[in-house]
């Protein structure tokens, strides 16, 4: 593949990848086993992305026909034709300037936030031996299983392929047993504090407007 084409670049791969990985893993701070699979699973789907976005173009080589059909013209080689969503509507201006770029730079952005914010407040908490109540564990009791969705959506937005697609929807599950796994230990070890903490606070979707009741700091290790 030439290089000409945006590909084959496999130095970009491995940069870009290693940049966000250590990223997300300087704001999460993994100590836990559940905190190295879901950093595992991130980290598996950002090595992806990156791969077909720099080195080589599976899912626009196994859709060429049928992108073909869709696309007369175009070429399918270009590096800016991996913006699928945006040539499939019909976008004809710098893919980078497009709503749906710009919203995923604005996810992305948003999501590590979001860890990093959390990581914050679960750090103090844990240093105090209490739960983790306030900022974004007010609104969900795990923001940053959260923050890795939305980063990854965000991904998703600008430059979709098969295989992260694919593996999407399996990290949601894979997050969502992580969490149940957690507050199961949680539960265990803490009781009825906990539990009232999950009755008052969703786990994934916030609802904006409320907040946990008796939000105080208790003699609990949060997450």
């Amino acid at each position: 593949m030439s290089t000409d084409y945006g590909y084959d670049l496999w130095w970009l791969v491995i940069i870009n990848s290693a940049v966000f990985i250590i990223f997300a893993f300087s704001f999460v701070r993994p100590r836990t086993k559940l905190d190295w699979r879901a950093l595992g699973g991130f980290s598996a789907f950002i090595v992806a992305l990156f791969t077909e976005m720099y080195g080589f173009p599976l899912t626009i080589y196994l859709l060429s026909g049928w992108l073909g059909d869709r696309m007369p013209g175009g070429d399918l080689l270009s590096h800016n034709t991996g913006h699928l969503w945006q040539d499939l509507g019909g976008w004809q201006g710098d893919p980078h300037l497009s709503p749906l770029h710009l919203l995923s730079n604005v996810l992305i952005a948003a999501g590590f936030i979001l860890l990093y914010r959390s990581w914050q407040v679960l750090f103090a908490a844990q240093r105090e031996h209490r739960l983790a109540l306030s900022g974004p564990y007010a609104k969900v009791r795990h923001p940053q299983y959260v923050g890795f969705l939305v980063i990854m959506a965000g991904f998703l937005l600008q430059w979709p392929t098969l295989l992260t697609l694919l593996m999407f929807p399996v990290l949601v599950v894979v997050y969502l047993r992580l969490a149940r796994k957690e507050e199961r230990q949680m539960g265990a070890e803490f009781g009825d504090a906990y539990a009232a903490y999950v009755r008052e606070v969703p786990g994934f979707i916030p609802r904006f407007g409320r907040r946990p009741a008796g939000a105080g700091p208790t003699l609990q290790k949060g997450r």
